[in-house]
């Protein structure tokens, strides 16, 4: 993988890359956005908790792709309130040395259940 973050635009606000180039030869896979439910329907109360539950999914669903953290190119996270913005980044950050993958953080409005405060959709990308 190729990082790029130019010197010529404003360096990342947190531990992201702006851009991640993927090399020819390489497997796509596109998770769909995980909550932060188990698999016995428990959700846990904190952004936090809430977000190290949803990076073991998505850790589970790579996994079956005989893939890793490792190789996430891109996270698209959503959480309900810039409350829950450290929880996030505390757990992104600890789980993504540097160079980062690229990332987009929104604030949306909610997601299907009251109770879920985060949702992480990533791509990834491993040799073929």
């Amino acid at each position: 993988m190729k990082h790029h973050t130019p010197e010529t635009i404003k360096a990342p606000f947190a531990r992201y890359s702006h851009g991640v180039e993927v090399p020819s030869g390489y497997r796509l896979m596109f998770c769909s956005g995980q909550l932060s439910i188990s698999v016995d329907d428990e959700i846990p109360e904190t952004a936090e908790a809430q977000t190290e539950l949803c990076f073991r999914n998505v850790a589970a669903i790579l996994e079956a792709a005989g893939m890793s953290l490792k190789d996430i190119v891109r996270i698209n996270a959503y959480v309900t309130d810039r409350a829950h913005l450290p929880g996030y980044m505390k757990v992104r950050d600890r789980l993504f040395a540097d160079p980062a993958p690229a990332s987009t953080l929104m604030i949306v409005s909610g997601f299907a259940r009251e109770a879920f405060k985060v949702e992480i959709e990533v791509i990834a990308a491993a040799p073929e």
